[in-house]
C-alpha cells in the first residue's frame, strides 16, 4: 500500500515536472511575447522574464524589439534628367507594436525590405542627378516618409533611412570630370584676369607718381640693380632708360653759357648784320643727344 502511494506521488511529481517544462517560457529583455490561444490573439503581451503558457493550447511568439539595420539592395533607375544610376541604401527600423507585427503582416522584415526597394526606385525616378549627389538629406527624409506610411499599420516604426552610394556609368563620370575641370579652369582665368587688372591699376598709379619726380626712375633702377646683383650672377645687364638721359640733358641746360652777340655765329646761325637774324638754316642739325656719344 505504501509502495503504491510512493509510486503515485513520484508519478505525479514527474507529470508536474513535465508540465512545467512544457509550459515554462523565458522572454529576454529585448523581446516581447505574443500569445495565441487556440489561434486567437491574447490581449496581454508577455513582458521580459519567466512566463507560463498552456501546453498544447497556447503558442508563444517572441518579437524582437531592437533596432534592425537592414541594407536595401542596389536599385537601377533613370533619373528625371535621363541619367542611368544605381543606388543602394540602408534602413533602420524597430517594432513598436508586437501584436500588430505578428497578426497584421506575415513577415514584417520582408515587407519592410520590399517597401524600401520600391520606394527607392520611386525616389530615383523623381529626382535629378544633382539631387542624388548633393541633396541626399532631403531625399532621405522623403524616402523615410514613403516607407513609414504603410509600416505604421504593421507595428513597425522607421527610425532612419540613408542613401549609401550612387553609382554612375563610366561615360558619365568622365563627362562630369571634364565639366569640373573646365569650371576650375574658368575660375582660374577669372582670378588671373582680376589680378592683372589690379596690378595694372597699381602700376598706373606708380607711373603717375614717378612722372612727377623724375629722380624716382633712377632710384628704381638702382633698386633693380641691387635685386639682380643679389642673385650672384656672373653677367649683369644694366638697362639705361632714355628718360634718364633726357633728365640729365635738361639738368645740364641751365648751366650752359649763353653765346655773345659779337662772336661769330655758330653753325646754326648764318652770318649777317649784327642784331639781325639771318636766313633760316636749312642744313640738318647735328645730333644733340648726349647719349649718342656714349
Amino acid at each position: 500500500m505504501v509502495q503504491a502511494l510512493v509510486i503515485a506521488v513520484v508519478a505525479a511529481v514527474a507529470v508536474g515536472a513535465l508540465y512545467l517544462a512544457a509550459a515554462a517560457r523565458v522572454v529576454r529583455q529585448y523581446e516581447r511575447g505574443v500569445v495565441l490561444r487556440l489561434g486567437r490573439l491574447r490581449d496581454e503581451v508577455r513582458p521580459p522574464g519567466f512566463t507560463m503558457v498552456l501546453p498544447g493550447v497556447d503558442r508563444l511568439r517572441k518579437v524582437n524589439m531592437q533596432i534592425v539595420t537592414m541594407p536595401v539592395p542596389a536599385q537601377d533607375g533613370i533619373t528625371r534628367d535621363n541619367v542611368t544610376v544605381r543606388v543602394d541604401a540602408v534602413i533602420y527600423f524597430k517594432v513598436v507594436d508586437p501584436a500588430s507585427a505578428v497578426v497584421e503582416v506575415e513577415d514584417y522584415r520582408f515587407a519592410v525590405s520590399q517597401m524600401a526597394q520600391t520606394s527607392l526606385r520611386s525616389i530615383i525616378g523623381k529626382s535629378d542627378l544633382d539631387d542624388l549627389l548633393s541633396n541626399r538629406e532631403k531625399l532621405n527624409q522623403g524616402l523615410e516618409l514613403m516607407i513609414d506610411s504603410p509600416a505604421v499599420g504593421w507595428g513597425v516604426q522607421i527610425d532612419r533611412v540613408e542613401i549609401k552610394d550612387v553609382s554612375l556609368p563610366e561615360t558619365m563620370k568622365r563627362s562630369m570630370a571634364r565639366q569640373a575641370e573646365a569650371d576650375r579652369e574658368r575660375r582660374a582665368r577669372v582670378i588671373n584676369a582680376d589680378a592683372e587688372l589690379q596690378a595694372s591699376r597699381k602700376l598706373a598709379e606708380a607711373a603717375a607718381e614717378m612722372s612727377a619726380q623724375p629722380a624716382a626712375l633712377q632710384l628704381r633702377l638702382l633698386q633693380t640693380v641691387v635685386a639682380v646683383a643679389a642673385e650672384k650672377n656672373s653677367t649683369l645687364v644694366l638697362p639705361f632708360p632714355v628718360e634718364l638721359l633726357r633728365f640729365l640733358e635738361r639738368a645740364q641746360q641751365p648751366g650752359a653759357p649763353a653765346p655773345d652777340a659779337g662772336q661769330p655765329s655758330g653753325p646754326g646761325t648764318p652770318a649777317g648784320r649784327s642784331g639781325e637774324p639771318g636766313p633760316p638754316d636749312t642744313r640738318p642739325p647735328a645730333s644733340s643727344e648726349p647719349y649718342a656719344h656714349h
